[in-house]
C-alpha cells in the first residue's frame, strides 16, 4: 500500500506547499523572540550606544509594520518616571547592566539584569530606573508604535525627600503627560530619521 508521502509527495520537498514564513512578528511571543535575537546580535547594537549624563539617550533601531524597536542607555540615577504606554503593548529587554522596575502605585521594586524581559499590555504602569553604579542598555519594542506616555504619581515619588528641579535622585523632569514627539513619547527633540542617533523612552 502506498503511503501518504508516496501518494502526495513530501511537503518539505515542495516549497510552495509550506506555510509562508512571516517577515515580521505578529504575536507577543514573536516580539519577545525578536528582542532576544537582537540582544544576541551584539554587533548590531553595541557600536551604536552612547551615554548622555543629562538625559537618557535613545536610538530607533528598526521599524516594521505596526511596531518599532528602540535602543536606550541609562547612566546611574536616570529613570523614566511612572508611566504607561497609551494604546501600545511592548517588550522591555535589558541588554547590558541592570535596571530596577517599580510596578503600580506601590512601587514594589523588581531588579532586571542583563537578559531579563518584561512584557506588558496597554495600561501597564511602571517606573524604570538605573539605581546601580554602572551604565545600562535596554531594548524596547512597542506594538503599535509608541505615540504617548501618560505619567502617573507614585507612592515613592510622593514620599521622596531629596528632589532637584522636580527630579528625584538626578532624574530629569519629564514632559507633560500629553507631550508626544514625532510619533514617540521620549521627551526629547523630534527624531529626524530612524538612522539618526540623538541623545531618552518610554518603554522603560
Amino acid at each position: 500500500m502506498n503511503s501518504d508521502v508516496q501518494i502526495a509527495g513530501d511537503p518539505l520537498a515542495i516549497p510552495h506547499l509550506l506555510p509562508p514564513v512571516p517577515a515580521h512578528p505578529s504575536t507577543v511571543s514573536a516580539f519577545a523572540g525578536l528582542a532576544r535575537a537582537i540582544a544576541a546580535d551584539r554587533d548590531s547594537w553595541a557600536p551604536l550606544v552612547q551615554y548622555d549624563a543629562t538625559s537618557r539617550w535613545y536610538h530607533r533601531l528598526r521599524t516594521g509594520p505596526g511596531y518599532e524597536v528602540w535602543l536606550l542607555s541609562w547612566v546611574p540615577g536616570q529613570g523614566s518616571g511612572a508611566h504607561d504606554h497609551g494604546r501600545s503593548s511592548g517588550v522591555l529587554t535589558v541588554l547590558q547592566g541592570a535596571l530596577t522596575e517599580r510596578v503600580g502605585a506601590r512601587g514594589v521594586p523588581h531588579p532586571l539584569r542583563a537578559g531579563a524581559q518584561r512584557v506588558f499590555a496597554p495600561g501597564y504602569v511602571h517606573d524604570v530606573v538605573n539605581d546601580s553604579l554602572e551604565p545600562a542598555v535596554s531594548l524596547h519594542i512597542y506594538f503599535p508604535g509608541l505615540t504617548e506616555m501618560p505619567l502617573h504619581p507614585t507612592q515613592s515619588a510622593e514620599s521622596a525627600t531629596a528632589t532637584l528641579n522636580g527630579s528625584a535622585f538626578g532624574r530629569q523632569p519629564h514632559p507633560s503627560p500629553t507631550t508626544t514627539l514625532n510619533g514617540s513619547a521620549f521627551g526629547r527633540q523630534p527624531h529626524p530619521s530612524p538612522t539618526t542617533t540623538l541623545n531618552g523612552s518610554a518603554f522603560g
